[in-house]
């Protein structure tokens, strides 16, 4: 994990490696200014002449002041560098997830990778500044206090020999009980954001509802679980500060007393005033570094929760791959399933679809009819290897559908999904997904044969007109018409549309079929619908259940060897009238 992790530093290497030799040469100053200082003291105390005073002085001003230079530049090193580890991790986060194939995506739910991406990588980003910050400044500085402390008072710093065992039994005492707490929020932030995401999308239905104050509710509970947890955390890390102000003090009055004890019966001669001075300097320095450690410890392990979660994003390996030798172009439209069966998980009990065996032509239209979840959705996504067959093999233009690069095998299907998403940006930017470089007259024509070109026209800025996030501010029917004139721009050898006339009459779905034998003659379209008139002139209608093509054929075959589709067909015609 770590050597994945350490990939994202990339460019930003050099700043993160100032930044250690900054800190390295400002521990090693504020180790040797105790010292001076000491020297000052007795100086001072002994009568020299004020030349050498303001000598030692200039010295420990200089020294200060480099202290502070190279503090301040491993802060702007340090800031650079994790800034931009950050930046390359979430960008390697997001690219991770584009490659992923649905089921995938179905393992890890949309709120965890957003959070993942978001609070996750910030909670990395500063693990990673306290590594290369106070992760290596603590034991340092606690090594050169430790080393000085020991030149300078001798047998009095045998202090530390107490005082230091008390503090890091502490520290791993409130470590130890706070971690839990923490590792415990990472879940409870995937369904807080869940929450909110759910809520945002869905604000329309919640209002529809009135159901506002139970979503507050949601929120309330979610929030108060992370409220509740960080509490208890914080209440735990909370004891550091007066661990730490006893070990001060109590290391303070040790020196002192017994400092200026030994000052006095020896008159100097074992230690004097100076060292007593650098003693309590180096005990605050060595209580400060363990101080430090033990932050760095709790934030380190909350960062390695997160780092966990992040990597197993970037340690996740796509489901669908092309093969070593990819087939590049697809020859036409047609699908051929052999004995397909599929299931979306290995542990499933039962199949989503079992022995398909369905023969498509290039440019055939073909309707599919059937129940809810009885696996028209999942049939039609095998066709771009959205997912894998789990047996038997599917076709597209002759070729099994694992032999082709992915890329050239989906520019040649276009969707038209049950859930349909438009994107923030013009309706002209959103068209263009289709194609790129199409002209405003090309996306006209589409438009026209979507039946979107009159309301997109009656706007005021006609395909200028900029989209909100989601297509909020278009209708459900106008926002089918957009998806499918988007569809038609990509000039697909198959064309898929599933249950995306669903939000449109009658008369406009007749125009829209008419205008695709018009306009793509030759591309093998493949309907699911509701209705039967959707699907009546199709040259083939499959009517599923259970996961299974229970019967195929025309309408008018349809109608006179399958029950299902008979009393479909009733219901729809004749069951108004009655």
């Amino acid at each position: 994990m770590l050597k994945r992790l350490s990939q994202c530093v990339r460019e930003y290497k050099a700043p993160a490696l100032l930044s250690m030799l900054f800190i390295i040469a400002e521990v090693v100053i504020e180790a040797i200014i105790p010292f001076l200082t000491a020297d000052l003291v007795n100086s001072i105390k002994a009568g020299v002449d004020m030349g050498t005073i303001v000598r030692l002085g200039s010295i420990l001003v200089l020294l200060a002041m480099l202290s502070l230079s190279c503090g301040a530049a491993a802060g702007f090193t340090s800031a650079r560098a994790s800034t931009g580890f950050a930046k390359n991790l979430r960008h390697d986060l997001y690219h991770s997830v584009q490659r992923f194939s649905f089921k995938n995506i179905d393992k890890f739910s949309s709120s965890s990778l957003v959070t993942r991406m978001t609070t996750d990588v910030q909670s990395v980003q500063m693990g990673f500044m306290m590594l290369i910050r106070i992760a290596l400044r603590a034991p340092l500085n606690f090594i050169f206090s430790v080393i000085m402390a020991y030149y300078m008072g001798g047998a009095l710093a045998t202090s530390f020999v107490v005082i230091i065992p008390v503090l890091l039994i502490g520290l791993i005492f409130i470590g130890k009980n706070a971690m839990p707490a923490f590792r415990a929020v990472f879940k409870k932030y995937d369904r807080l954001n869940e929450s909110i995401e759910e809520n945002v999308r869905a604000m329309r239905v919640v209002k529809g509802f009135a159901r506002e104050e139970y979503e507050k509710e949601k929120f309330g509970r979610a929030s108060d679980a992370i409220r509740d947890d960080f509490t208890r955390a914080e209440r735990i890390v909370a004891l550091n500060s007066p661990l730490m102000q006893l070990c001060v003090y109590g290391n303070m009055v040790f020196v002192m007393l017994v400092g200026a004890r030994l000052v006095v019966t020896s008159k100097g001669a074992l230690i004097d005033v100076g060292q007593i001075s650098a003693m309590l300097t180096y005990g605050m320095q060595i209580l400060m570094s363990l101080m430090m450690l033990s932050m760095v410890y709790v934030m380190l392990t909350m960062s390695l929760e997160a780092a966990k979660r992040v990597y197993e994003v970037l340690s996740e390996e796509p489901s669908i791959e092309a093969p070593a030798e990819p087939v590049t172009t697809v020859k036409d439209g047609s699908i051929d399933f052999d004995g397909v069966s599929f299931k979306y998980s290995e542990k499933a009990e039962r199949d989503a679809l079992s022995g398909i065996n369905l023969h498509i032509k290039s440019g055939m239209t073909v309707g599919i009819l059937g129940g809810t979840g009885v696996g028209k959705t999942t049939l039609v996504q095998l066709i771009p290897r959205l997912y894998d067959v789990s047996a038997g093999s599917l076709k597209v233009g002759g070729v099994d559908v694992r032999d082709y690069d992915l890329t050239a095998l989906r520019d040649a299907v276009a969707m038209v999904l049950q859930k349909n998403e438009l994107f923030s940006g013009t309706i002209a930017d959103n068209l263009r997904w289709g194609n790129e470089s199409a002209t405003l007259d090309e996306i006209r024509e589409a438009s026209k044969l979507a039946q979107a070109d009159d309301f997109v026209m009656s706007f005021p800025d006609g395909y200028d007109t900029k989209i909100e996030q989601g297509g909020t501010n278009v209708s459900g029917g106008q926002k089918q018409r957009l998806t499918i004139a988007r569809a038609l721009l990509k000039k697909p050898k198959i064309l898929i549309l599933d249950d995306s006339t669903s939000a449109v009459d009658t008369k406009t779905d007749a125009l829209i079929r008419q205008g695709f034998q018009k306009y793509i003659p030759e591309t093998t379209k493949i309907i699911i619908a509701q209705r039967v008139a959707s699907v009546e002139s199709a040259d083939l209608i499959l009517v599923m259940d259970g996961g299974s093509i229970v019967a195929q054929g025309t309408h008018d075959e349809l109608m006179k060897s399958n029950d299902i589709y008979r009393e479909i067909y009733t219901q729809q015609t004749k069951g108004g009238e009655e």
